[in-house]
């Protein structure tokens, strides 16, 4: 996905930033709503057929700035109806990006990076190393294909109800630019996704968890997979920067004086690693007074892994500890992992360049 010379993608830019742009040009703020309209709704990238819009402003328009969402090389479709579709950046890398129906809501996962600096050991995108950060046109660009080539509605319902940034990247790490694009994902000129129904997913970048309460109001999933810092260090190697008591504050913190909200936690089972009954009681007592629901997600193994799936038994018993201590623990259903989309899985095409960690400015409130 090259710039093209001089022109700005109007992707890149939310409603505020097209306000501006537009009384750059010497025009109204409301000239924005008009062409998000156009984009979003209508889903229309010539400027040419934007007829609401003046015939002058639609040639000066096409001369200083396009649209044009990142470009789908192949769509991988499941027995189980979910759909992966690998997306084309630059210099051959590739992000994926996984749409997962169910009765009651569409579900799409985006990434927001080109791989992952993170290296957890139980996930395929850590395996393909760090490229760079998604812009924001990458980010809701994907929105944007899944809900072209999806349509919009079926049967007068809205197709794509859930949005998670779970894919490949940790999306603290793009701070910015995933705060712009949860902002068009939720603006009624934009996708107009309920603030309910956007999660981000983050390994516990601290620093951004305070930042984020700020200036977003998102669901939040946490990726603990361990119940002591021992084990997580080891699962999860960002635990040795942010330790999990300091992410546990973060969390509380997150939902605190918000009636309704709380964490989900995604925990991964890897048999024999992390999926005892002590373990589970472990889990349950750490995060017993924060409102919470705990995601368990059988493992999705991909090649040259060293772990192995937790057992149904043994994922039944990790469960019930959790239920037997008053908290709402369910087992995710593994979707899509016959075209390698369920979770942990996605590896798209990574020109790695290491593992460097972006750096967070610290929370000044």
């Amino acid at each position: 996905m090259t710039a093209t010379a001089g022109k700005v993608n109007l992707l890149d830019l939310d409603r505020r930033d097209l306000e501006g742009l537009f009384v750059a040009l010497g025009e109204k703020p409301f000239r924005a709503t008009q062409i998000m309209k156009w984009i979003y709704h209508e889903r229309v990238t010539d400027f040419a057929a934007m007829t609401n819009l003046s015939k002058a402003l639609r040639e000066r328009l096409a001369e200083c700035a396009e649209i044009r969402p990142p470009e789908v090389v192949l769509d991988h479709a499941s027995r189980d109806g979910s759909h992966k579709w690998l997306i084309r950046l630059d210099s051959g890398n590739s992000i994926e990006t996984v749409f997962i129906p169910e009765p009651d809501r569409g579900t799409l996962c985006v990434s927001s990076q080109i791989g992952c600096p993170l290296d957890c050991s139980f996930c395929a995108t850590a395996q393909q190393g760090f490229n760079r950060n998604l812009t924001v046109a990458e980010i809701i660009g994907q929105v944007w294909q899944a809900s072209r080539l999806l349509g919009e509605r079926r049967n007068g319902d809205r197709i794509i109800t859930n949005i998670v940034l779970m894919g490949m990247g940790e999306p603290l790490l793009n701070f910015e630019a995933v705060v712009k694009a949860m902002d068009l994902m939720q603006d009624d000129l934009g996708f107009g996704i309920s603030k309910r129904r956007v999660t981000l997913s983050t390994a516990g970048v601290v620093p951004a968890l305070y930042r984020l309460r700020e200036v977003a109001e998102v669901s939040l999933a946490v990726s603990l997979h361990a119940p002591d810092d021992a084990l997580r260090n080891e699962l999860v190697p960002l635990n040795r920067k942010y330790p999990i008591a300091e992410l546990l504050a973060a969390c509380r913190h997150y939902i605190a004086n918000k009636p309704h909200r709380r964490i989900t936690w995604e925990y991964v089972l890897l048999d024999g690693v992390n999926d005892s009954e002590e373990q589970a009681r472990a889990l349950a007592a750490l995060i017993e007074d924060i409102p919470s629901k705990v995601n368990l997600i059988p493992f999705n193994p991909f090649p040259n892994t060293r772990y192995r799936r937790s057992g149904p038994a043994a994922i039944a018993r990790f469960q019930a500890v959790l239920m037997a201590h008053d908290l709402t623990a369910v087992t995710r259903k593994t979707r899509g992992d016959d075209i390698a989309a369920a979770c942990g899985q996605l590896a798209g095409q990574v020109q790695a360049r290491g593992r460097r960690l972006v750096r967070i400015a610290p929370f000044a409130g």
